[in-house]
């Protein structure tokens, strides 16, 4: 599987896609339809009509990866919408494992938390009126 220590985002292509297509021609879809570099270390998803195949493409430092997987019972979780010119999916890494190993929840609801921000637990505020 695509390890990492940083934190990876994950782009699905929004339409059923030919799973012919080779690195070139992937690249041409996260440049073209995604509006992504495919050299920034993000994973880009790619399912097939039939969402028995899936493709991801990935950047790993010195050359592109393609990782490929066929089902041989059940079907991909669909990742693409409806509505036409919606924003691509945007999956967790963890998210994407789940989608590898045939998860149907995938791209129906979130299944990761909001990464965590820091806030601070006191800010500096000043009351008119009170003197310390």
């Amino acid at each position: 599987m695509i390890g990492s220590t940083r934190r990876l985002a994950v782009y699905a292509y929004g339409q059923p896609c030919d799973m012919r297509k080779s690195f070139d021609a992937l690249c041409g879809l996260v440049t073209q339809a995604l509006g992504r570099d495919f050299l920034s270390g993000d994973v880009f998803l790619f399912v097939g009509r039939d969402r028995k195949r899936a493709k991801a493409l990935f950047w790993d430092g010195t050359g592109l990866c393609l990782y490929a997987k066929r089902l041989e019972k059940g079907r991909f979780a669909p990742l693409w919408r409806r509505e036409s010119g919606a924003q691509p999916l945007e999956l967790t890494v963890s998210e994407l494992a789940l989608f590898l190993e045939g998860s149907e929840m995938v791209g129906r609801a979130p299944l990761s938390p909001e990464p965590y921000k820091l806030v601070p637990l006191f800010q500096a505020q000043t009351v008119q009126g009170v003197t310390s």
